[in-house]
């Protein structure tokens, strides 16, 4: 036996549930610090843009510009053309997804210790500004969220475009052993109700060696209102920190994950997209991409010379911390990358890094479009 199975094991007859491990007592406060906002059913995307914006005056902030590559496949080699716009698909079967770690207010307010961040800028009600005007921007048809604490601010903001949103917590979040806490964080998944229709929705909270963890997943069946067709979609947030016990425990985690998809997706193609809180080069990034009967790809694979350098870059007490966690994985059967979004540079991120007043998070959202592929035997809904 490997050690570091024994000492998951271990774990699993020490903790009942792998949880926070926090003896405080629960702050059991409810979603409901944005009882404040006000907004019609149904704006605009520039109308809701512009209400951002309003909101922002004199704040100093503007968010940190993003373009678009579109790849083309030659040879199996693509190539890339830099956009420099926010393009609509041009597809009209083209999916965008959108991947991002939103960064739990709670947590990063109180425990992240960002050490360069200013703490006005950490303020909610410039950070959900912010927050919603990254995502709209894209105009995405399919949302993938972790460290979602104000989930009723995200309903009543992406529901004036027309999102619906699902939402599962983490079972034991340590945003409840925190004062002022707005409830727990866990994931979400947001799509476009004049595109799909929600079939179902299911949640699991992963397992490790048959003991469950803190970290949860949430899958939806969407049926698409033009084509009749079905897709799985299923986001995750897998166990932070380092080590290698904590790396075996994510690739567990991540295996629960895959069955736990498998177990629903039925024919469908599929879409999971998540912080792994795990670098290319640990087990559970090719647990996921070896998976035999999913055979999923990674659609920033091919960025650059594989993976982006990085997909979070904060500075907290331990120091600067770069690296790539953040994933969108997608049956490559059924589907090509047909455009990703670009990270921004250094520079364009400033020395003290993120969160900062031109970004909301210490993630950087991810953005592709999925164009399925027709005439392939192996296809079997799209």
């Amino acid at each position: 036996m490997s050690i570091a199975r024994a000492a998951l094991r271990a774990c699993a007859r020490l903790f009942p549930r792998m949880g926070s491990f926090n003896s405080a007592p629960k702050i059991l406060n409810e979603d409901s610090q944005d009882n404040d906002l006000l907004l019609p059913e149904r704006m605009t995307k520039e109308d809701l843009l512009a209400y951002c914006s309003k909101q922002l005056q004199g704040s100093g902030a503007s968010l940190i510009p993003r373009t678009f590559r579109t790849l083309s496949v030659l040879n199996s080699s693509p190539k890339i053309n830099k956009s420099h716009e926010i393009v609509p698909i041009n597809d009209k079967a083209g999916i965008r997804v959108l991947q991002w770690n939103l960064l739990s207010q709670t947590l990063g307010l109180n425990n992240d210790n960002f050490v360069r961040c200013p703490s006005e800028a950490l303020h909610w009600q410039r950070r959900r500004n912010l927050l919603t005007q990254e995502i709209v921007r894209f105009s995405p048809d399919v949302i993938c969220l972790q460290e979602v604490d104000h989930f009723n601010y995200l309903k009543k903001s992406l529901g004036t475009q027309g999102y619906v949103g699902v939402f599962f917590p983490k079972p034991d979040s340590p945003c409840m052993y925190i004062k002022d806490n707005n409830g727990p964080d866990g994931c979400a998944i947001f799509f476009r109700s004049n595109r799909f229709e929600l079939i179902r929705c299911e949640t699991r909270v992963l397992e490790v060696w048959r003991v469950q963890s803190n970290q949860v997943a949430v899958l939806a069946i969407l049926r698409d209102l033009h084509t009749g067709n079905e897709l799985c979609v299923a986001t995750t947030h897998l166990k932070a920190r380092n080590g290698a016990l904590l790396a075996a425990l994510r690739n567990e985690q991540g295996k629960d994950l895959l069955d736990f998809v498998t177990t629903h997706c039925g024919d469908r193609p599929v879409i999971v997209c998540g912080d792994f809180n795990a670098e290319p080069i640990e087990p559970v990034y090719s647990t996921v991409t070896s998976h035999p009967a999913l055979r999923l790809a990674s659609a920033y694979a091919n960025y650059q010379a594989g993976e982006p350098p990085y997909t979070t870059w904060k500075v907290r007490d331990e120091g600067e911390i770069c690296h790539t966690i953040d994933y969108i994985f997608y049956s490559a059967n059924n589907f090509r990358v047909s455009s990703l979004l670009d990270f921004p540079s250094g520079d364009e991120i400033g020395e003290c890094r993120v969160p900062s007043y031109s970004y909301p998070s210490d993630h950087f959202s991810l953005v592709c479009d999925l164009l399925p592929i027709v005439n392939n035997s192996l296809q079997s809904t799209l």
